[in-house]
């Protein structure tokens, strides 16, 4: 990451939108370098520029910001997601997290702590509008030490290729199942465990069993 961090906003708020901006356009180290009305302005936006950061509404129009934060992080694995939002309830800073968000940043606090924010995220650290209670921060913590993804990470072709994986099945095996060349299915086979970010048939094997793809 350059010294300079880059960020797309995303709201569909324009007054709030354009407050955020100035806020951090102030600063000598951060530099909005793309805005979004909706979910699929804001995944367009993140795909155009590959920013360090996008702060995402969590209730947008066509996509919501959950959703756009799934696509972002399939385009842009590097660019880390800031969930913004007017909702304090344990389902709503869950799902976030479940969506693979860094930080959640409450819209009542938003103008005094989107700077703190967005450098805690940019550095690999999360952040929690104070508001936020001790148990859910507690509880957001531990559950980030789970894997960032899901299931629909992977595309058709690649869960395809993951279940017979999981199965057992060699490369030369799965190439002759779906109609491909070997040197392709390891190129499948490389780009799954990147996404899943495991290393080894264990992990993916982990993975398989907890979305269901095997049973214990």
């Amino acid at each position: 990451m350059s010294n300079m961090i880059t960020v797309v906003l995303a709201d569909d708020h324009g007054v709030l939108r354009d407050g955020l901006r100035a806020a951090l356009n102030t600063q000598p180290d951060i530099n909005v370098v793309g805005l979004a009305a909706d979910g699929h302005e804001a995944v367009q936006q993140a795909t155009n520029f590959l920013p360090d950061v996008v702060i995402l509404d969590i209730e947008m129009p066509e996509l919501t910001g959950l959703e756009a934060a799934g696509q972002i992080r399939r385009v842009s694995p590097a660019t880390r997601v800031l969930i913004l939002s007017m909702h304090l309830t344990d389902n709503h800073v869950r799902s976030a997290l479940r969506a693979g968000a860094w930080g959640y940043l409450l819209k009542e606090s938003a103008g005094e702590d989107v700077v703190k924010a967005v450098r805690a995220v940019a550095a690999g650290r999360q952040f929690f509008s104070r508001q936020i209670p001790e148990h859910l921060r507690k509880s957001y913590t531990q559950a980030d030490q789970e894997p960032r993804f899901s299931l629909a990470d992977l595309t058709e072709r690649e869960q395809q290729v993951l279940q017979l994986l999981v199965e057992g099945y060699t490369n030369t095996d799965i190439a002759a199942r779906l109609a491909l060349s070997p040197k392709t299915v390891h190129t499948y086979r490389a780009r799954i465990m990147d996404k899943l970010q495991v290393q080894t048939t264990v992990g993916l094997v982990r993975f398989a069993i907890r979305y269901g793809l095997v049973e214990l």
